[in-house]
């Protein structure tokens, strides 16, 4: 009878070590149980002027990719758009962009304003492939190898350290891993 007692008590530390287990952790790091698989299908029509659009079959084609879903509307893919322009001049890596929900004309406008880093850009007006990407949010970027399976996911805008600490890495790895 007296051990009834105590379970409220036991409850509540289990709570508690939850709770403080829990705001130890990173709301930035999402775990994507896509890392280590082949990157979902990809379909989409292309911005005008940004043809042929994008297919899944131009992520395995021996060429590490990277893939950034973005959208004008955006505050964060602002913030994070010249780094993608430094890599695009630097042409450390062939990029293709998302479109995610935005109206055309914005999306052009946004590339004409602040340059154009994408080889190729694909329209996801609905967000359905974005979805099957498990993306949670714009702007996200995925680093494939040249076999089309997914090396990283970063959320969120790629600033100067996720670029040096995260990206370049994981490109690194995607040129090692097809031999560019």
């Amino acid at each position: 009878m007296r051990w009834r007692s105590f379970i409220p008590l036991a409850l509540f530390g289990v709570l508690a070590v939850a709770l403080f287990v829990g705001l130890d952790l990173n709301p930035r790091i999402i775990p994507s149980a896509l890392i280590g698989k082949p990157a979902p299908a990809l379909d989409l029509p292309p911005l005008p002027g940004k043809e042929p659009g994008l297919v899944a079959a131009a992520l395995r084609d021996g060429k590490p990719t990277l893939v950034n879903i973005w959208a004008s509307w955006c505050g964060p893919c602002r913030i994070e758009h010249p780094q993608l322009m430094a890599l695009a001049e630097d042409n450390v890596i062939r990029m293709i962009g998302v479109n995610y929900k935005d109206q055309q004309a914005n999306a052009l406008r946004f590339l004409a304003q602040l340059g154009d880093p994408y080889e190729s850009v694909g329209v996801d007006a609905t967000g359905r492939t974005s979805i099957d990407w498990g993306v949670y949010g714009v702007p996200e970027t995925f680093i494939l190898d040249g076999k089309g399976q997914i090396l990283l996911k970063h959320v969120g805008p790629i600033r100067e350290k996720d670029l040096q600490e995260k990206i370049l890495p994981a490109i690194a790895a995607a040129k090692q891993g097809s031999g560019s």
